[in-house]
């Protein structure tokens, strides 16, 4: 293939990932040419040099290395683009079992990082702490990739690379570059100021706009001296333009149309996209259909946004969702709604660094409380206490792109990869003895029934569900999935631990004799008439808005821990997460009468033994 066709093929497979990353055009045939003929020139230009300080002088975001030009170099030169390597492309969950299996690797990082340890796991411990001041971080994206394939991925440039230092005013550029025919990933580095021979080169490790921008001088703590760590921790609830951000627009329902609505007297006929349904719907006041104009209930697996134009067209239909019930389910949001529950000023205790509601792990919001997450991080080290935390994407689940960390490094590296919040992790949790593991960490599902707003009216099924961790509880190995994780259904080679929960109650009764379940039930029932209450309490964009056409279904994930107060030792649930069109195969299963139900409840105006009404 000759240059031009060779460069035009390049350029029709890699352009608008060049626009952008914000690589100018006057590099790109220069670049063409040095992947096409694999040309890593960057020893013509620059010079690794390692920095020598007294060791008394050298503070830990001091860097080792450095990188000095050989040359002057023009950044209008299309000559002076570079291709530097990635020494490890890894998952943040994985940098030990990489250190621990991957040849020559450990030895390498140990070099690059000056680090020394009498044995291999010392030195593993060190290199996995230390990674964050070098690792940088990119994902795909693309509906052609699944969700898995879209988590971001994290990677250490080679030794010239990764000696390239911070500033805030650089005069070079590192971005990411994947070569799509061999699928490979480079780093381009490329000029943006000129530079002449002996000067430092430099690069920004945060770009962008921050409109906080302390939220930035946060996100650089591994490089840069941070003065904020007594940062104020209350936290403001934020305008209803935050609640609008980034979602789709929702239409309300016209209220006045529905006020003389007509519900079928006959059987009502349910379109469902959610195959369980058309399987285990039974019950003679039902029948399947598949028009959905025909439908007196729409059930869809999809969200609906136009309850303005439902109302208008079809008032007599009922929908599976509620305007705005994303307050709920999306995770920064649900933990803005619950700290409306708060009892305490500011909702952070300056003694315990406990939220209130009691029931709400302490929740920063990583995009837009990075300094606060930092201050209450440094606050709690600096009197002892517990420091772990866990962060998940606001919009994910299946534990996907989720870490647990005492790393304030890498805490403060996270926001790069994308929104995110980070939660106090609950180190002390309440336990259950399998008879085969030992003492494991579980989660207790509740499947939620929405019937109304305003008034608000909730239900919630009494046959819970359980999740289990496959190996016993410690605050270690926390990249070990099955030992701090329960959710084994979607991991292939985990073995999945099953149990009833009227199995699970008489096992409580056992090994729990002094505190009742019934009792530790109600308490759970308290936080979501508490959650809903406060769900409810405002005017959509900021709550769950009044549908009479709507009716819902939700998963409530929550957590036990021990707790303390006036000197008693209680049980504390602890909500994790609301989903919505939750997974309900298992219900089905286990209960094959679980739809007849929840439909009596929400359509029929029936109650049913199954389902207890708590607001």
């Amino acid at each position: 293939m000759d240059g031009i066709s060779s460069y035009n093929a390049f350029i029709a497979l890699h352009k608008p990932q060049l626009v952008l990353s914000g690589v100018p055009e006057h590099f790109w045939q220069i670049l063409s040419k040095k992947l096409r003929d694999q040309i890593f020139d960057s020893g013509l230009a620059f010079q690794l040099v390692q920095i020598d300080y007294e060791d008394e002088n050298k503070m830990p975001y001091d860097p080792i290395w450095s990188v000095m030009a050989i040359r002057d170099i023009d950044k209008s030169d299309s000559d002076h683009i570079y291709l530097i390597d990635h020494a490890w492309t890894f998952k943040a969950n994985s940098v030990k079992s990489n250190l621990r299996n991957v040849p020559g690797l450990l030895e390498r990082m140990c070099k690059l990082m000056q680090i020394a340890g009498e044995s291999t796991e010392e030195k593993i411990d060190k290199v996995s702490k230390s990674i964050w001041l070098y690792a940088h971080t990119y994902a795909v994206a693309g509906s052609e990739f699944s969700v898995e394939d879209r988590v971001p991925v994290w990677y250490v440039l080679d030794e010239l690379g990764s000696g390239i230092i911070h500033s805030d005013n650089p005069n070079f550029r590192a971005v990411p570059f994947i070569h799509v025919p061999d699928q490979l990933t480079y780093t381009l580095l490329f000029p943006i100021k000129n530079v002449e021979e002996g000067d430092t080169i430099t690069r920004n490790f945060v770009e962008g706009h921050y409109p906080d921008p302390l939220q930035r001088e946060a996100m650089l703590i591994p490089w840069k001296h941070y003065d904020h760590f007594n940062e104020d921790l209350s936290q403001e609830e934020p305008d209803k333009n935050y609640f609008l951000e980034g979602h789709i627009v929702e239409t309300l329902p016209n209220l006045d149309m529905l006020q003389l609505r007509q519900i079928s007297s006959g059987k009502l006929k349910v379109f469902s996209e959610y195959i369980l349904i058309n399987e285990f719907l039974t019950a003679p006041e039902f029948e399947i259909v598949e028009n959905e104009n025909e439908a007196d209930i729409l059930w869809f697996i999809n969200h609906f946004k136009n309850f303005e134009e439902l109302s208008i067209n079809s008032p007599s239909k009922f929908v599976n969702q509620f305007p705005f019930e994303y307050v709920i389910t999306v995770k920064d949001l649900l933990a803005i709604v619950s700290r409306r529950c708060s009892n305490l000023n500011g909702n952070i205790s300056r003694d315990t660094f406990e939220t209130t509601p009691a029931w709400l792990p302490t929740t920063f919001n990583m995009k837009t409380e990075l300094p606060k997450l930092v201050a209450c991080y440094m606050q709690r080290k600096q009197k002892g206490f517990d420091n772990h935390w866990i962060c998940k994407p606001y919009n994910l689940a299946r534990g996907l792109d989720t870490y647990i960390t005492d790393n304030l490094n890498f805490l403060c590296r996270l926001p790069l990869t994308g929104p995110k919040i980070a939660q106090k992790y609950v180190h002390n949790p309440v336990l259950f003895e399998r008879p085969d593991v030992g003492l494991v960490k579980f989660d207790i599902r509740y499947v939620i029934l929405l019937k109304s707003v305003n008034p608000t009216e909730i239900y919630v099924y009494n046959n819970f569900f359980l999740r289990f961790s496959n190996k016993a509880f410690a605050l270690n190995n926390f990249e070990d999935y099955e030992q701090h994780f329960t959710v084994m259904n979607y991991t292939d080679d985990a073995p999945l631990f099953r149990m009833l929960c009227a199995e699970f109650k008489q096992a409580w009764e056992q090994q729990y004799p002094d505190y009742i379940w019934d009792q530790v039930e109600k308490s759970i029932f308290k936080v979501f008439a508490e959650l809903f209450t406060a769900a409810t309490s405002k005017e959509a964009p900021c709550g769950i808005a009044k549908s009479p056409q709507s009716r819902a279904l939700y998963a409530a994930d929550l957590m036990i821990s021990w707790d303390t107060i006036n000197n008693s030792t209680i049980m504390q649930p602890k909500l994790l997460e609301i989903n919505w069109m939750p997974d309900c195969r298992r219900a089905c299963e286990y209960y094959p009468d679980f739809y007849n139900d929840i439909f009596s409840v929400l359509f029929l105006d029936r109650e049913v033994g199954s389902c207890t009404k708590i607001l």
